[in-house]
């Protein structure tokens, strides 16, 4: 196979979101205030996480890092969109598309493990609560978010390096408000089947393994709390996975809606609404589901506040 690591463009033209002119003050408005509620809610879930020591346990330990990768995963496409609108340059170099396009992969690919890592632990809560700090030791917890974050970087690697051994010509137009990983993939004028095998093996077993391990721990807690079925067992389960569950429901929904359901159609259209409700919807909802539905998180907030004006007193 003969690798192409030359490409004549040097820069890529990201059309952007697909909206009229005078649509634009208000598009910019709305995601701005998106973006600075997301990094902002994070921020503050890291930073009670940090000052709080009773949430110091592994399920805040993973919330934590699921945080920083929203955050992440926002920062990579949003600030750049946004500049784009307001300014109407809509160039970005190579260089800067292939870096864009590795951290993409990495803070979404570590999305989806530490999701399956919540996962197990509230798995671990629910259907074996007797062994549940002799399980989720320290030295455990550490080790799935150190595994998560290596397979997401060897995984982000792989599809960058792939993807930067191809030749681009001639069409440097990326339909997309950032650069996607399968938009670029159609762009190229090198032969892409070893991408595409890599990606559809590779890439399905990312998605596949993690998403399996969810759905095997809910199947496990449906059937321990069915086992001995009560209103207060089942509100209690509710109350330790209900906003994991839905976060994840939320995640995995549009990413199946549009991978699985594809529409002849308006398929770029749908494409790109689907990258925004798992790039800049998702990470902005996760703050207001953790925290308005969980009791320690309001507990610690009112703390904190209690202090500040006690402080400023």
């Amino acid at each position: 196979m003969r690798r192409e690591n030359q490409s004549s463009v040097s820069q890529f033209l990201l059309l952007g979101l697909p909206i009229r002119p005078e649509q634009r003050g208000v598009v910019f408005a709305l995601f701005l205030g998106m973006y600075l509620t997301t990094v902002l809610g994070n921020l503050l879930i890291i930073l009670l996480f940090r000052l709080d020591c009773r949430l110091h346990t592994p399920m805040y330990f993973f919330l934590g890092h699921l945080a920083f990768a929203d955050i992440s995963l926002s920062s990579i496409t949003v600030p750049k969109m946004l500049v784009n609108m307001l300014t109407q340059e809509k160039s970005i170099p190579y260089v800067g598309c292939i870096s864009q396009i590795y951290f993409f992969i990495l803070f979404a690919c570590l999305d989806n493990f530490l999701l399956a890592v919540m996962a197990y632990d509230r798995y671990v809560a629910v259907c074996q609560p007797l062994h549940y700090t002799t399980i989720m030791r320290e030295g455990l917890c550490t080790l799935l978010v150190a595994g998560s974050w290596f397979f997401s970087c060897v995984h982000a690697l792989l599809h960058t390096l792939l993807l930067s051994s191809l030749s681009f010509c001639a069409d440097n137009t990326i339909p997309h408000f950032f650069c996607d990983l399968t938009a670029l993939l159609k762009l190229t004028c090198s032969d892409t089947s070893f991408n595409e095998l890599v990606l559809f093996i590779e890439g399905g077993m990312i998605a596949f393994l993690p998403m399996s391990a969810i759905l095997g721990c809910y199947i496990c807690i449906g059937a321990t709390i069915l086992m001995v079925p009560s209103i207060k067992r089942i509100c209690k389960a509710l109350s330790t996975c209900g906003s994991h569950l839905f976060v994840v429901f939320l995640y995995y929904g549009t990413l199946v809606m549009n991978y699985f359901f594809p529409s002849s159609n308006n398929s770029k259209v749908k494409d790109i609404i689907a990258s925004v409700m798992y790039t800049v919807v998702t990470p902005m909802l996760n703050p207001f589901i953790y925290s308005l539905r969980n009791r320690d998180m309001k507990l610690a907030l009112g703390i904190i506040h209690r202090k500040r004006i006690t402080f400023a007193k």
